[in-house]
Parts: C-alpha cells; structure tokens; sequence
C-alpha cells in the first residue's frame, strides 16, 4: 500500500558495510532525526558524504559541531552483534512497507526475530497499563482472534493490554519497545520480552544500551501505529498515551478502533472519547476482522483526516543551494508549532528553500520538529 504523502526512497541492492557504519553515526550525531536524515541522503547521495558537510550545515550554531564519533558507533555495533540482534536500515527491501510511509518513519531499526512477521498484515491492539481484569482476558481473547485470521498483532510490551495482546497472538506477535534492543522493560516482562525476541519479532529504535525515558514512548507508538492497517484501543483512560498511538494511526491514515465502555469506569473514558470523536466502535474481533480485511487506503473511521502536507519531494533537496534562507524562516518562527505549509506560504519561498532552511536550522539546535508536520522555535 503506498499513500498519498509516501517519501520511501527507492530499495539499495546492496549497502556496503562502509555506508552503514556511516549511516547509524548520521543518525547518532546532533540534532539528527528521522526527518533531517532522509533530508541529508537526498542532498548528498550518501551518509558519508553528508557528514563531511555537517560541521558547515551547522555553522549557524553556538559553537562547532562534532558528528558522533566512529569510536561510539563501533561500540553500538558491537552491542547489537552480542544481543543477537541486526540492524535495518529505511532503504532495504524487507523494511516493512507500510512503516516506510510515514514521513518520520525510523531511519534505522535494530531487530530480533521472525522480520516477516512485519510484512504480513499488522494490527495494533494497544490499551491501559492498569487494566481491569475483564479487559485484560478481552484483549487476549481479541489478540488471538485476530492472529487465528492470519493478522500479525503489534503491541509495546507494557503491562495490562499490551502484554494480554502479546500473550494472545504469541507467535504472531510483534513487541515495539521503547529502550534499546537488550534492555527488557518493564522487568516483568523480561521473560516475554525474550520470549517474543526468540519466536516472533522484536523491534527497537534507540541504540542498544538506552535505558527508556519519558520522550521515547511517544517515538515507539509512532512505530506501533505505524507497522499496522489500524489500531484498536481496548481500554484506555482519557490521558492515555494509547490514545496518542491511535491519533497517530489516523493521522497516518490508518483505521482507528475502540471497544466501548461504562462512562462509569474511568479506564473507559479514553475509548468512549475516541469514539465520539469519529473511531470505529468494534465489539467483537469479527468487526476488526472485517474492517481490515476491506481496508483499501481509505479509512473508515472518521478520528482524523490524514495530513496532506508530506508531499514534498526530498529529491529536490539535491538541487538546493545555502544561502540567507534560514534567517528569513527563523524570524517567523517562535515557540508555538507551525506547519511548514504556512511558512512555504508565509515566506513566499519555493519549498525546497523552505526545507533546505529548515535543516540547517534543525543542525543548529535551533528548532524542533513535532508530529504532522510541524516546528517551533526551540526553547
């Protein structure tokens, strides 16, 4: 499936050892994200060269700019090789498809498992940590529902739903945690966590090693949200971040589905809200069954109209030049999140310049990027 704001590059026949030591220090230096990255391989061509150019793209910054040094890369690599895990990189043919659509898409995965599990289609079942019990056997009974009808189910390894779905759907189970490849969390889950790199898939964005911080959870629900034809949320509380792997399943344009609840439960109030806000009310698996298996790009649920603003072609990137662009975007930016829409349409600029500016900027420490599209000045 590809959708409308699709950025995948095309598959590399063969990456070279050389070029993806050089593409995990990219994306291990400063201010280099997910975003930026693509930005830099489509100007420069290769990871290589791009980081003989950063040190002047980041010019605008406080003092000079150090790329991630090949000693700290040679120590990742290391690590992964003794977790028994394997990097994968945005450009590979086994890359799953439909997480290669999301703009901010992980550059680099590092894997242990059954990887094609990732490429049959994928439903995510997520819900709260303090699950009551009744929701705890609905999410399993769901989950192996669903992995009976051929679906493989996502989940993030927490507790309450997420490991109910999991143990569910075991082996067709696929387990997005928010730390690095060999550090089990929470501890509970160690043996499952194992258990799931061993007979189905494990997957992890933060280099081995990262203990997991507050910031990473939101960055795992995107890969969650984003491996899948649509999210279920079984039950969630309305502060939830079940709800924000939802929001950004309909913003990728994606279904979004809940199970109702009692308005007298507080665990409920998150499904009950998502569901007046346009989700799909399900009650039974056959409902999820039916509204994937007629999923054809175009959702029906109503929770949130995709975003059309990821249109812009990086390749265009190759073709533009430095100059005073990113002290025009700058002074139109302050700490409130904008879309780069509006400052294409703002500036009066062509969006290749608008981009271009943007990336510099992002080196510089100057600006952050935020979900759908957005930045701000950073504080």
């Amino acid at each position: 499936m590809e959708g409308p704001g699709s950025q995948r590059e095309p598959s590399s026949p063969q990456l070279s050892q050389v070029e993806a030591f050089a593409r995990i220090r990219l994306l291990r230096s400063p201010h280099i994200g997910p975003i930026s990255y693509r930005q830099l391989l489509a100007r420069f061509g290769t990871a290589a060269a791009a980081l003989d150019a950063l040190p002047d793209l980041a010019s605008r910054g406080r003092g000079p700019y150090r790329p991630a040094s090949a000693d700290m890369i040679e120590g990742e690599v290391a690590a992964v090789r003794r977790a028994g895990a394997r990097y994968l990189f945005h450009d590979q043919p086994d890359y799953p498809a439909l997480l290669a659509e999301l703009e901010s898409a992980p550059p680099i995965l590092t894997c242990r498992g059954r990887l094609a599990l990732a490429g049959e289609p994928c439903v995510a079942l997520v819900g709260a940590r303090n699950a009551s019990a009744a929701a705890v056997k609905l999410a399993r009974d769901f989950a192996a529902a669903l992995a009976e009808a051929g679906f493989t189910v996502v989940s993030g390894l927490a507790r309450g739903i997420d490991g109910a779905a999991h143990e569910g759907a075991f082996p067709k189970t696929i387990g997005v945690i928010a730390s690095g490849i060999d550090i089990a969390y929470p501890p509970q889950h160690t043996d499952l966590q194992e258990r799931i790199a061993t007979d189905a898939l494990l997957i992890a964005e933060q280099p081995p090693g990262t203990e997991p911080r507050g910031r990473h959870f939101p960055s795992r629900n995107r890969i969650i949200a984003g491996l899948a034809l649509g999210t279920l949320v079984v039950e969630a509380a309305p502060q939830s971040g079940s709800l924000i792997t939802a929001r950004l399943a309909g913003e990728a344009g994606r279904e979004v589905m809940a199970i109702p609840g009692s308005p007298l439960d507080g665990r409920a109030l998150g499904c009950n809200q998502l569901i007046r806000e346009g989700a799909v009310l399900v009650q039974t698996p056959e409902d999820v069954i039916e509204l994937l298996q007629s999923f054809t790009g175009a959702p029906r649920s109503r929770f949130r109209v995709a975003d059309d603003a990821g249109g812009f072609d990086y390749a265009e990137l190759a073709e533009a030049e430095p100059g005073e662009g990113a002290a025009v975007i700058a002074s139109l930016l302050s700490t409130a999140p904008v879309s780069i829409d509006d400052l294409i349409r703002q500036s009066g600029a062509n969006p290749a310049a608008v981009h271009w500016a943007l990336l510099e900027l992002e080196l510089a420490g100057e600006i952050i990027r935020h979900a759908g599209g957005l930045v701000s000045r950073a504080t």
